[in-house]
């Protein structure tokens, strides 16, 4: 049988919960700690000029694209915001920013902020249910974890910005933890594609994982939002699928590619000497490579009774080898720190320290440390990536050397970090469950 302090057993059962005083002490101190992040935030934008630390930057793109699909859909993807920012989602994604725009901008870029928020804690929730975790434990764990993600930079960008990835997350994670049994799982997956691509990936994750008709239901939803594009705004669905626009819709220019915000695989090797000339071809040689071994290692995972360590790894796989992975992509750090934390109340000894030693040092390199400690831009948000980044121009991406290259590529490189991690897991996994089979 499996080992339990490894950490690596199946989701067979609901986690034992705890009794009496405990329970309601590892309550009280989770819901503190979630008060007490969510107070320091606000007075973080209390007291500090809004353009630091929100904005709205993406969601003003996502409401006036709105408002030009309702007075002038057929400049969608020539409209620029600013120069050189355009619109970069579906036309079925503009349909539902049209409906959002009809709000006060006042009105919905509050409703945006407590939405995300809300999703971040979904997400926890749903995931820590699949997990197993039921009643006053579960509460607590979520509370815990949730408050662990708001000092993140990732969750807290997306807020910033008032970018969409905390809602897609939130919508993914609560149609994968759902029963295989449900007749619509997979509608969550097809409609987080049919807003933006990178979801795709977990539909050849549902095939390998042996779930042929979840997998179908994705599709066949993903196909609708198609349909339903070219129905509502036929002259930009041709544009957006027709002439091949939504392969660029990234923007893979080496500027866009080396962005200090770009943190992704190919980004990463557009910041090494090699990124001075065309790197397309090993990056999507290395994307492959990575593509395939994630995939593998997540069905490995499905197949093995461990679905929510499936998708998460998946999830994982698919912000690493996008072109484009913003800083605020990385959102899907939240239930890596959930399996970690059930990882290691389930393990015993070094290995319950050993996860929690991972999820500390994750934490750290995601969180959204200040640039300064006093002054007048004190304690304002700014994170790990690009600490020593000192001013040059663009052009000298390509010629980063030592802690900068570091700075530049952390979130990358700590994606990859858990990345193998995963990997490893997942074969641990397998080894495991052939020992069991043989005894």
């Amino acid at each position: 049988m499996a080992r339990a302090e490894s950490g690596l057993a199946p989701q067979a059962e609901a986690r034992q919960p705890a009794r009496g005083r405990r329970g309601w002490r590892a309550l009280a101190w989770a819901a503190a700690a979630f008060a007490l992040a969510l107070a320091a935030y606000a007075a973080d934008v209390a007291t500090h000029p809004i353009r630091l630390t929100m904005g709205w930057f993406d969601l003003n793109i996502y409401n006036h694209a709105g408002l030009i699909v309702r007075h002038a859909p057929d400049t969608l993807y020539t409209w620029h915001f600013l120069p050189g920012v355009q619109y970069l989602y579906t036309p079925f994604a503009a349909l539902g920013f049209a409906v959002g725009s009809l709000l006060p901008w006042a009105v919905l870029k509050w409703l945006m902020t407590v939405v995300s928020l809300a999703a971040m804690v979904l997400t926890v929730w749903v995931t820590f249910g699949q997990l197993g975790w039921r009643g006053r434990d579960r509460a607590a764990a979520v509370l815990g974890v949730s408050a662990v993600a708001l000092w993140t930079e990732p969750v807290l960008r997306s807020v910033q910005v008032g970018q969409i990835e905390l809602v897609l997350m939130a919508l993914i994670a609560w149609d994968l933890c759902q029963s295989d049994d449900g007749r619509w799982k997979g509608v969550g997956v097809g409609l987080a594609a049919g807003i933006k691509l990178v979801p795709l990936i977990f539909i050849p994750y549902l095939l390998l994982a042996g779930k042929r008709r979840q997998a179908a239901v994705a599709t066949a939803v993903f196909a609708g939002t198609v349909v339903i594009g070219f129905a509502a705004l036929p002259h930009d669905s041709v544009k957006w699928w027709l002439t091949g626009y939504f392969l660029h819709a990234g923007d893979f220019s080496n500027t866009s590619q080396g962005s200090l915000l770009n943190q992704s695989l190919l980004a990463l090797v557009t910041r090494t000497p090699a990124g001075a000339g065309s790197v397309t071809v090993l990056w999507l040689l290395l994307a492959a490579l990575l593509g395939c071994l994630g995939l593998a290692s997540a069905a490995l995972f499905a197949r093995t009774g461990r679905p929510t360590a499936g998708w998460v790894t998946c999830a994982v796989t698919g912000v690493l080898i996008s072109p484009i992975s913003w800083d605020n992509h990385w959102v899907w750090i939240v239930p890596v720190f959930v399996l970690l934390a059930d990882a290691g109340f389930r393990a015993r000894g070094a290995a319950r320290w050993g996860y929690w030693g991972f999820g500390a040092a994750l934490a750290a390199v995601f969180a959204d440390w200040p640039t300064h400690w006093t002054g007048r831009l004190a304690f304002v948000p700014h994170g790990l990536v690009g600490f020593d980044v000192r001013r040059h121009p663009m052009s000298e991406i390509f010629h980063l050397s030592g802690l900068q290259l570091v700075s530049w590529n952390f979130f990358v490189l700590g994606g990859l970090v858990m990345f193998a991690f995963m990997v490893g897991w997942a074969w641990l996994a397998r080894r495991d469950r052939r020992g069991a089979a043989v005894t």
